[in-house]
């Protein structure tokens, strides 16, 4: 805010003291020049709340409660989309492959993002509260359903951006459907052999289900009814309850719908969840409908629960994914989060489920609980999905932004029905940047010169470490999102690394990374230990950093002031020195790939609070937090001069190169004079707000009196503008 204030004061001076000619009048700074804007945006928001993902392009993207959509795919590439409207996301689902997301807000507003352009294509204001969405397969159109009842259908035209409501809808009216009764659930049916594309199921709030002929406008099948015949039961599979027959009338009240999804390949079984913890299992098949007459309603539905308690929490997610070993289109894994007894942990519950011909027996194989990090907040499958695929990847998004990666594997097909099991893996996804695990202390972007040398030796480091920096989960399975378009090839042996990002942790560590694109990717990682020395380091947490962009060498300061020294080109230079205030050992150390740790300064036991390198890196300045300065040799590793010149603690630190300057009785000036010198000057600040001069080649101080704030305040940052 300062530096807009700053700037828009600026460009209102040189308007009124320069006005432009007409012809010219957009070459002078305007306001809108630094309004700046979200370019690059790594990790997960902490109000994220929503998934969805492509499985054809890999890419997964994660709503937030105030408006933004990120995008992650393969090789760290992600982004960013911000809504103009800061509204949470109560849909989100990609058009796949085609390179479109859409989005509905809790305000009714359905949008539609080019993700190509990284921008809003169009948006479409919904008059009623939508209550259920669904985009059809291979297609630009979409079925929205509302608190009323009513199904419409919604047309994306690609070519004109554009969302086009289309006359086309499905009523509420002569259905049985009491009025204003809500659409919960709407889903196209699974294309497959043998089956029709043109139905789609219906759920209403009420439990009512209704299987929908789209071009012959009728109903096709009606399920929910309040009198049913159930023929079996399953029970919960931990107690050895495996879906034993029992014959019973059971009389269902008119219970509310909270979740459904399919439960086969061909969308002949449905899974619906219900707000009493019940999952019942509806038989929607329409290929023999006078064998389904004939057998009555015994043959049409089956009742799941996973605990005997009398009061369960509602089912609120139910996904299914075929078992890729059965030839059976119904035999797979049912995901549910719900149902359990109220006051259990929360967890995700996976269970293996078999049946038999026709919908007589269900078999629960094995059951597994998934543990939580936090709170639940969504969950999708990226894989899994098909027969082929032996493991599913569940993405878990729990609060606040903590994203996981679950691989869920079935036993192998050798193994007898009583020793089947499900296999789970979990793990973290590796940000990008890591900033809480472990904890980031200090981070700074160094841009390098146009040179070929610098540029091309770094390259060489991403080159020799790009392999492993690749994702990979715990089993070494490479990471399930491969999505997105790098602005760069780095495997081009031409490429050039002109930016990167230093961090440093808490642990002592430090990452670095090319810059250079938005897109970034990691260099290396230097660990919090010096391998190969004898000396007892001890490396406490990172405080200051500093990159020399000629010698390509880091400075690493921390807050016990140790100053470790690093090479980040190749070297033949093995040795290692451990400098002290009274000693300076040398090891030798084994050759190794990548940067290596060349020296360690342990001579003031206090905070680093600033570094800066000197003459083109020859000279390395160290201010701690007690008020001492430190100039250190870079060549021999050695401590050329300690100062006590400041007393209080050091904030900042800037130094000033070849400087012409004067001595007028006891002070220096700068000037042309015969007597000129040419000197480097230190520029400390205090967190007093004082602000020393130092002469850089002794610490002696330029001038006796600092510069002082005109009210005492706590200084926090200072830059030197000019040379």
């Amino acid at each position: 805010m300062l530096a807009k204030r700053l700037f828009q004061k600026a460009a209102a001076l040189h308007r009124h003291h320069h006005p432009p000619p007409p012809h010219n009048a957009g070459s002078c700074l305007t306001p809108e020049d630094v309004d700046f804007r979200i370019n690059v945006h790594h990790g997960i928001p902490s109000t994220a709340s929503i998934l969805a993902f492509d499985p054809i392009q890999n890419l997964l993207a994660v709503g937030t409660l105030d408006g933004r959509i990120k995008l992650i795919g393969g090789d760290n590439i992600e982004g960013l989309l911000i809504s103009p409207e800061q509204h949470a996301y109560k849909y989100l689902e990609f058009i796949h492959n085609e390179g479109s997301l859409i989005s509905i807000t809790i305000d009714n507003s359905i949008q539609v993002w080019n993700l190509k352009s990284r921008c809003l294509a169009c948006s479409l204001c919904w008059e009623s509260n939508i209550t259920a969405f669904s985009i059809i397969s291979s297609s630009n159109l979409m079925y929205v359903g509302d608190e009323y009842g009513v199904i419409s259908v919604v047309k994306y035209d690609a070519e004109n951006a554009e969302l086009l409501h289309l006359p086309y809808h499905i009523p509420s009216v002569g259905f049985s459907v009491p009025f204003h009764q809500p659409v919960v659930g709407v889903l196209p049916q699974p294309c497959s052999s043998g089956t029709r594309q043109d139905l789609v199921l219906i759920a209403y709030q009420s439990g009512l289900i209704i299987l929908w002929d789209v071009l012959e406008a009728q109903i096709v099948i009606v399920r929910g009814n309040k009198v049913l015949w159930l023929k079996n039961e399953v029970g919960n599979p931990s107690n050895g309850d495996l879906g034993l027959p029992r014959d019973a009338s059971h009389e269902l009240e008119e219970k509310e719908i909270t979740a459904l999804c399919w439960a086969s390949c061909d969308g002949s079984i449905l899974a619906v969840g219900y707000i009493d913890g019940d999952i019942l299992f509806w038989k929607t098949s329409t290929s023999v409908p006078g064998k389904c007459q004939q057998s009555g309603l015994s043959e049409q539905v089956v009742k799941l629960q996973l605990s005997s308690a009398e009061k369960r929490l509602p089912v609120i997610v139910l996904h299914w994914w075929a078992n890729y070993k059965s030839h059976r289109d119904s035999d797979g894994q049912l995901l549910i989060y719900g149902g359990d007894e109220i006051g259990s942990e929360e967890v995700l519950t996976v269970l293996s489920v078999e049946w038999s011909s026709g919908m007589g027996t269900i078999q629960c194989l094995s059951r597994v609980d998934l543990s939580l990090s936090g709170p639940f907040a969504d969950v999708v499958i990226t894989a899994g999905t098909l027969r082929s695929a032996k493991t599913a990847s569940l993405f878990v998004l729990t609060n606040p932004g903590h994203l996981q990666i679950f691989e869920v594997a079935d036993s192998s097909a050798s193994e007898s029905q009583q020793e089947k099991k499900l296999s789970v893996s979990a793990v973290d996804i590796p940000p990008v940047v890591p900033t809480i695990n472990p904890l980031i202390t200090v981070a700074n972007l160094f841009c390098l010169p146009m040179d070929e040398d610098t540029s091309k030796a770094l390259a060489e480091i991403f080159r020799i470490r790009k392999s492993s920096s690749r994702k990979k989960l715990s089993g070494g399975t490479s990471f399930p999102l491969t999505g997105g378009v790098c602005p760069h090839l780095s495997s081009d042996k031409d490429y050039r690394i002109w930016r990167v990002y230093v961090a440093g942790y808490h642990d002592g560590s430090v990452r670095i990374w090319d810059a250079t694109y938005p897109v970034l990717s990691s260099l290396c990682v230097l660990q919090n230990e010096i391998r190969g020395t004898n000396a007892a380091i001890s490396i406490a947490s990172v405080s200051k950093l500093e990159f020399c962009i000629h010698t390509l060498r880091l400075a690493v300061g921390d807050e016990c002031g140790l100053v470790r020294i690093y090479d980040l080109h190749s070297s033949k230079e093995t040795h290692f020195h451990f400098v002290t205030e009274t000693k300076n050992e040398v090891e030798q150390l084994a050759q190794d790939e990548g940067p290596i740790c060349r020296a360690a300064f342990n001579i003031i036991d206090s905070q680093v609070q600033a570094l800066k390198f000197t003459n083109s890196g020859a000279k390395l300045a160290a201010g701690y937090e007690c008020g001492r300065i430190a100039v250190l040799d870079m060549n021999s590793f050695s401590t050329l001069f300690l100062a006590d010149t400041v007393s209080c603690p050091i904030s900042m630190m800037s130094v000033i190169c070849d400087i012409v300057i004067h001595q007028v009785g006891s002070s220096y000036r700068s000037g042309s004079n015969a007597n000129d010198q040419t000197k480097n000057l230190m520029v400390i600040l205090t967190k007093d707000g004082a602000v020393y001069t130092i002469d850089a080649d002794n610490g002696h101080l330029i001038s006796s009196r600092p510069m002082r704030l005109s009210k005492d305040r706590t200084a926090v940052s200072m830059h030197v503008i000019g040379k």
